[in-house]
């Protein structure tokens, strides 16, 4: 078993700390886990992206093009920009947001590009959920609960809690538990 997720956005959304979590979440489910991120000018708004790969047949810490199992994208033109990560059957989970000013590229809607080159394409709305959450600082874990409630083998919602209890400040693993569960809820 081996299992390939890309987890793509812009500098300060918590790509990082996402992958932290899902490494995390596998670790103590007794995976093994490699990753690795490629950070751009991620304090000026520059792509992140984090490869993490699950199983005994990786390895190496990247992911290569065509291999993603899953790629879960904190933002639309980030999602598009690594398609090409993607399997032909594979799982984009992508939140609704798309930056200022990358509404389109080159004349062509993100979302109907997603559309159609996604076999699997799920939209969150993060920004609603974070909303009733109070917080816009948990759409990382709610687009990570809306991974899980889509399938990541070897992975279940009570060690992605627990990957939160032992990763995340103490203060902060309420509201990001709460985000994880309501991410698994919202299943698009």
């Amino acid at each position: 078993m081996s299992i390939n997720i890309l987890i793509c956005g812009i500098g300060g959304q918590g790509t990082v700390l996402a992958a932290k979590l899902l490494d995390q979440a596998a670790l103590l489910g007794g995976l093994t886990v490699h990753s690795a991120e490629t950070i751009g000018m991620a304090q000026r708004g520059g792509s992140v992206v984090s490869h993490v790969r699950i199983g005994e047949d990786c390895w190496s810490p990247l992911i290569p093009f065509g291999q993603a199992d899953m790629i879960i994208a904190f933002e639309m033109t980030e999602a598009a920009r690594n398609i090409r990560y993607l399997k032909k059957n594979g799982t984009m989970i992508v939140n609704s947001h798309i930056a200022t000013g990358a509404e389109n590229s080159g004349g062509l809607d993100i979302l109907e590009f997603l559309e159609k080159n996604c076999a699997s394409l799920h939209i969150v709305d993060s920004k609603k959920i974070c909303a009733e959450l109070g917080t816009p600082k948990v759409a990382n874990t709610v687009l990570l609960g809306a991974a899980l409630s889509h399938g990541i083998e070897g992975i279940n919602m009570q060690s992605a809690i627990e990957a939160v209890r032992t990763t995340v400040k103490p203060a902060l693993a309420e509201i990001n538990i709460k985000a994880l569960e309501k991410g698994f809820g919202g299943k698009s």
